[in-house]
C-alpha cells in the first residue's frame, strides 16, 4: 500500500506546458547570431520547466549501483514487530471504518434526495465519467470529521489528482449530499489546499461546482481573512497568470461568491436544468423586489449560454458535460511522456521490487518510543531493489540520509532514527542543500523525538544551544530548497523537530500520515518530562502550605 502511494505521488508532477513557437515575418530579418541566441534561450527555458517525472524516461538516467540494504527481520525484532503489527491492524481497521463513513457522504436520505428529486449524479459517479480510470490520488479524505460544529464528511467536497485524457489534473468536486453542498470553514481550507497543489505542481485544475454557498452562521471563519473564502478567487487569478489551465463544470447550484468560480475559469461547461449561477437566488429576489422567478430563468444554463455568455458550453445532461470537459483538456497543448512497451514495463517493475515485502511495513510502523527499530528497515522496504546510497553513514547516525530510487525516480531520503542531535542536524542541512543543488526531490520519513531533554546543567545548556543552532540551519535549508518535497509521518510528528523534517508549516508538496501516526507538541505519555520531578513538586507544595499558615 505504501509503495503504491509513493508511486502515485512520484508520477503526479505536471508535464511541461510548452506552447508552440511561431516565428513572425520580421524574424527572418534577424542575424544568425540572434537566431542562435534565441534558440539557446528557448532551450534553457524549456529545460527550466520541470517535466513529469515519468517523462524522464525519454532520457536515460545515469547508471547507479547503490548498495543493497540487508535489513531482514531478526528474531530479536520479533516482539517489537508483533506489537507494532497488532497496533497497525487496529489503526487500519479504524481507517476502513472512517473510509466507509465518508464514502456515504450525507447519508442515505440525502443521497436519495440528490438522485431522485434533484436528478443529479453522485460525486464519485461524476468522477468516473470525468477521469480516465478510478486510479486517482484522493487528498484529505477524512477532513471534516469530529469538528466542534459536527461531522462534515470529506469536508463536503472531494479533491485529488487523476488523469483526464492521459494528463494528470487536480479536481475539486463538491458533494451536495453533505449539508446540501454548503461550504464550511473546513471546506474552504480543503479547496485552498487543492489549489495550492495545482500551483506547486503546475497541474491543470477542474472544478465540479454544486454548492449552496457559505454556511452563514460561521461566516466570520469563512469570509474575511487572508486564507479564507476570497482566497479561492485570488488563487484562480494567480493560476491564470501562471498559465495553469482551469475548467469549471456547473453541475448544480452555484450561488453568491461561488458564482465567481466558473466565471473566472478559462472555460466553463453548464448542465441544463440542474446547473444555476446567480449571486442571489429566487427567494432573495422575491424578498428584495417582490418578483417571483424560477432558478432556470434567473440563472440557468440557457440564460448563461445564450444571453450572458458566462458559460462556453451548454450540456443537456451531465454525461455530455464531462465529455465536453475531456475534450477541453485535449486542447491544452501539453506534451505527454512516451509510453513504454509492455515488455519493458514488466522488466522495469521486476527490477524495482524491494527485496523484502512491503507488507512488513505494518510491523515496522512504530507503536511507541519504548520500542524502536532501525529506520533503515523501513527504507529497505520502500526503495527499488532495497538499494540505498547512504550519505555520511558514520556521522550523526540519529538521522539517516542518502539516495535511492522509488519506481525508477531518483530521490534523496531524510529519515529520523532517533533524536535530532547537533551532528544529525548539520548532516541533514548538508544533504538537503546537496539535493537542492542537484535537483533531486526529497522524501522525509518523519518520526521525531517525543520531547526535548530538560536542561539540568551548564554542559547540557551548551549542548542544547549548539543543537538549536544546527537545527536552525537545517530548517533554513529545508525552507529554501526549491525541489519537490514529500513528507511521510511514519511515527510521531512532535515539537520543533518536525519543522526541520519538513512538517506542514514548511510547505511540503505532499504530506502523508501512516495510520499509526501521532501529531502533537509532545508525544502522548511524555508531557510529564516537561514538569519538575514529583519530589520537587511536593516540596514546593509543602513550602506554599507552610507560608499560608
Amino acid at each position: 500500500m505504501y509503495r503504491c502511494v509513493a508511486r502515485s505521488v512520484c508520477s503526479r508532477v505536471c508535464p511541461a506546458f510548452v506552447p508552440s513557437y511561431a516565428p513572425s515575418s520580421s524574424w527572418t530579418l534577424r542575424s544568425t547570431t540572434e537566431d542562435r541566441q534565441h534558440s539557446l534561450a528557448e532551450r534553457r527555458w524549456r529545460c527550466s520547466v520541470r517535466c513529469m517525472s515519468s517523462a524522464a524516461r525519454k532520457r536515460r538516467s545515469l547508471r547507479s549501483a547503490f548498495p543493497v540494504l540487508e535489513k531482514p527481520l531478526q528474531l530479536i525484532h520479533r516482539h517489537v514487530y508483533e506489537a507494532n503489527l497488532q497496533n497497525s491492524n487496529a489503526c487500519h481497521k479504524k481507517y476502513i471504518e472512517l473510509s466507509e463513513k465518508v464514502r456515504k457522504g450525507g447519508g442515505d436520505n440525502a443521497i436519495a434526495r440528490h438522485i431522485k428529486r434533484n436528478k443529479k449524479l453522485l460525486v464519485r459517479d461524476r468522477l468516473r465519467l470525468l477521469l480516465d480510470d478510478e486510479d486517482f490520488l484522493e487528498l484529505s479524505p477524512f477532513a471534516g470529521l469530529g469538528l466542534p460544529y459536527g461531522d462534515i464528511p470529506s469536508a463536503g467536497c472531494l479533491t485529488g489528482i487523476g488523469r483526464i485524457n492521459g494528463l494528470w489534473c487536480v479536481f475539486v468536486a463538491n458533494d451536495a449530499t453533505v449539508k446540501g453542498g454548503t461550504a464550511y470553514p473546513i471546506t474552504v481550507k480543503k479547496q485552498l489546499r487543492a489549489q495550492e497543489v495545482a500551483i506547486q505542481n503546475r497541474l491543470p485544475c477542474v472544478y465540479l461546482v454544486d454548492s449552496g454557498g457559505a454556511f452563514l452562521p460561521l461566516q466570520s471563519e469563512i469570509f474575511p481573512d487572508k486564507n479564507q473564502g476570497g482566497r479561492t478567487f485570488y488563487n484562480e487569478a494567480i493560476m491564470s497568470a501562471m498559465k495553469i489551465p482551469q475548467v469549471s463544470v456547473v453541475c448544480g447550484s452555484c450561488t453568491a461568491g461561488g458564482a465567481y468560480i466558473p466565471t473566472m475559469a478559462e472555460e466553463a461547461v453548464m448542465v441544463h436544468r440542474i446547473g444555476t449561477i446567480f449571486l442571489g437566488g429566487p427567494p432573495l429576489v422575491k424578498a428584495a423586489t417582490g418578483e417571483e422567478v424560477t432558478p432556470e430563468d434567473l440563472g440557468g444554463a440557457k440564460l448563461h449560454a445564450e444571453v450572458s455568455g458566462c458559460v462556453d458550453h451548454f450540456a443537456w445532461e451531465e454525461k455530455e458535460a464531462y465529455d465536453y470537459t475531456r475534450n477541453i483538456i485535449s486542447t491544452l497543448n501539453f506534451q505527454l511522456p512516451e509510453e513504454e512497451d509492455e515488455e519493458e514495463a514488466q522488466r522495469r517493475r521486476a527490477e524495482e521490487e524491494p527485496l523484502y515485502g512491503s507488507e512488513e511495513l505494518l510491523g515496522l510502523a512504530p507503536k511507541s518510543y519504548n520500542y524502536s527499530l532501525d529506520v533503515k528497515m523501513v527504507v529497505s522496504r520502500l526503495t527499488d531493489g532495497s538499494r540505498f546510497q547512504e550519505f555520511k553513514a558514520r556521522y550523526g547516525t540519529t538521522l539517516i540520509t542518502g539516495f535511492a530510487k522509488i519506481h525508477g525516480h531518483l530521490v534523496g531520503i531524510v529519515a529520523n532514527n532517533g533524536e535530532l542531535s547537533y551532528q544529525a542536524a548539520l548532516k541533514g542541512s548538508h544533504f538537503v542543500q546537496l539535493c537542492d543543488q542537484r535537483d533531486v526531490p526529497l522524501l522525509f520519513l518523519q518520526n521525531t523525538a517525543p520531547t526535548a531533554a530538560l536542561t539540568l546543567s551548564t554542559t547540557q545548556a551548551d549542548m542544547n544551544s549548539n543543537r538549536l543552532k544546527a537545527q536552525g540551519s537545517m530548517m533554513s535549508a529545508v525552507a529554501c530548497a526549491s525541489v519537490p518535497k514529500i513528507t511521510v509521518v511514519i511515527g510521531g510528528c512532535h515539537g520543533a523537530d518536525s519543522y526541520a523534517m519538513c512538517g506542514r508549516s514548511f510547505d511540503p508538496n505532499f504530506l502523508f500520515l501512516w495510520p499509526n501516526a501521532k501529531v502533537s507538541i509532545t508525544a502522548p505519555g511524555h508531557s510529564g518530562s516537561l514538569l519538575p520531578p514529583d519530589s520537587e513538586r511536593r516540596r514546593k507544595r509543602r513550602r506554599r502550605g507552610a507560608g499560608g499558615r
